[in-house]
C-alpha cells in the first residue's frame, strides 16, 4: 500500500505531459493554418512556382541577343463590371531587355469599384525568369463610375534563362491577368472618398 501513492503521482504527471503535448499540437496545427497562405505565397515568389512571376527594381545590365516573344492574355471574372484588355498582342524582347506594354481597363457602372489582379505566366516553368519592375498588379484599382484608364507594365526576363536547359524549348511566354473585385472593396472606396475630399480641400484652401 506504500507504493500507491507513488504510482498516482506519476499517472499525473503522465496525464500533465499527455495534455501538455495534446495542447502543443493543436496549437501548432492553429498557427500553421495561419502561415500556409503566406508561407505558400513566398514559396511561389521564390520558386516561380504555377508559373508565379518575380519582382525587381531595375533591368539588369546583362543582355543575351535571344529573344523570347511575349504574349499578353486579359480575361476579368464576371463579379467584377470592367472591360479589360491588352493594347498589343505580344512583343519581342531580348534576355534582360526591359519591355513595356500596357493594358486598358474601363468600368461599364454608374459607381465606383475597385479591382484587384492575379496573374502568372505559361509555360509554369518560366515564372521564376519573367521579372516585373512596375505592374498595376502590385496594388488594388480604383475606377470611378465610367472611367478608363491606361495600365502599363514595364517587365524583363531574366538572362539566366540562357544558362537553364530545361529553357531550352522555350521561345514564347504569355503573361496572363485576371481581375476580381477586390474583397475590401468598401474599406478601400472609404478610404479613396476621405483621400479625395483631403485633397479637394487642400487645393481650396490654396485657392
Amino acid at each position: 500500500m506504500s507504493d500507491r501513492p507513488e504510482s498516482d503521482k506519476g499517472l499525473r504527471r503522465k496525464n500533465r505531459l499527455f495534455m501538455a503535448g495534446l495542447f502543443g499540437l493543436v496549437f501548432g496545427m492553429v498557427g500553421l493554418a495561419y502561415a500556409s497562405v503566406p508561407l505558400y505565397a513566398l514559396f511561389c515568389q521564390v520558386t516561380g512556382f504555377g508559373g508565379t512571376t518575380q519582382r525587381a527594381d531595375a533591368a539588369p545590365a546583362r543582355q543575351v541577343d535571344r529573344v523570347i516573344k511575349v504574349r499578353f492574355n486579359a480575361d476579368v471574372n464576371q463579379s467584377l463590371p470592367w472591360r479589360f484588355k491588352p493594347e498589343q498582342k505580344e512583343l519581342a524582347v531580348k534576355l534582360g531587355e526591359m519591355g513595356l506594354a500596357a493594358y486598358q481597363a474601363a468600368n461599364r457602372t454608374d459607381r465606383a469599384t475597385v479591382g484587384t489582379a492575379l496573374y502568372n505566366v505559361t509555360p509554369d516553368k518560366a515564372g521564376k525568369y519573367f521579372n516585373k519592375i512596375e505592374c498595376f498588379c502590385f496594388t488594388e484599382q480604383v475606377l470611378e463610375p465610367g472611367q478608363s484608364v491606361d495600365m502599363p507594365v514595364a517587365f524583363f526576363v531574366d538572362p539566366a534563362l540562357a544558362d537553364d536547359p530545361a529553357m531550352e524549348d522555350v521561345t514564347t511566354i504569355t503573361l496572363s491577368y485576371t481581375f476580381f473585385r477586390a474583397k475590401d472593396e468598401t474599406q478601400v472606396l472609404a478610404q479613396h472618398a476621405t483621400q479625395a475630399a483631403g485633397a479637394k480641400g487642400t487645393g481650396t484652401a490654396a485657392n
